[in-house]
């Protein structure tokens, strides 16, 4: 019970060296690929929700924003399977560091930003001051639109970061008050490691949800300026 509670969420050294980008590039070695003409079902499972996810974000992109979708499938590729690794025992999940999550959404943000002055440049301006504005209101409304327009890769990254976190910490904290409380009273164990198993299952479907989430929000990002 005297183990640090943010322990899991220092970046991990092996002989002095980080391994945090050792443990970012082992994801992608687990997604299976085949050599074959005709696929077995693991991967054609794969393939179908990477169509239908590419499908659903894609949909509303014009021409210039669909040359991204190859990155926008791997990036909720990456932070779903990165998120998931996470929930393994005595397992590091980068996604908890609020610096790699901002690493990931300043470039793509500054991007699709970039994008958009470049290709619309009057479209982009105009949704720093909305139409029919009265005057007076006119520099503060310009401030405002501003602010809300650089924090956006704020806001991602600590989206990302809070919602993990949060269900990192509740999970060791459930499981250390099973541990405790299994040689104090039996019943009471088994009603909290029920609690403890359906948390696990909430904070899969969280894992895969934040990377959703994620991604969609670049995909509306991306879409506002193409």
């Amino acid at each position: 019970m005297n183990e640090n509670l943010f322990a899991s969420f220092i970046a991990p050294a092996i002989l002095g060296l980080p391994a945090a980008v050792l443990i970012i590039l082992f994801p992608p070695l687990l997604i299976p690929t085949s050599k074959y003409l005709i696929n077995n079902r693991l991967i054609t499972t794969q393939q179908w929700l990477i169509k239908l996810t590419s499908k659903q974000m894609m949909t509303m992109h014009n021409t210039k924003g669909r040359t991204w979708s190859l990155m926008l499938v791997s990036l909720i590729i990456f932070i779903a399977t990165t998120n998931l690794l996470g929930l393994l025992p005595h397992s590091f999940t980068p996604t908890t560091q609020l610096s790699m999550n901002l690493a990931m959404a300043i470039p793509l943000w500054a991007g699709a930003v970039i994008m958009g002055f470049r290709s619309k440049i009057k479209n982009a301006l105009a949704h720093f001051l909305p139409q029919g504005t009265p005057t007076p209101l006119i520099p503060m409304l310009v401030i405002i639109e501003t602010i809300s327009l650089l924090i956006q890769p704020m806001a991602l990254a600590v989206r990302l970061t809070t919602n993990i976190t949060a269900g990192h910490l509740l999970m060791h904290l459930i499981g250390s008050a099973t541990l405790a409380m299994s040689t104090i009273n039996l019943p009471s164990t088994l009603i909290i490691f029920t609690i403890l198993i359906l948390l696990t299952i909430l904070e899969i479907a969280v894992a895969l949800i934040q990377a959703y989430v994620f991604t969609l929000l670049v995909s509306l990002y991306l879409h506002d300026n193409t």
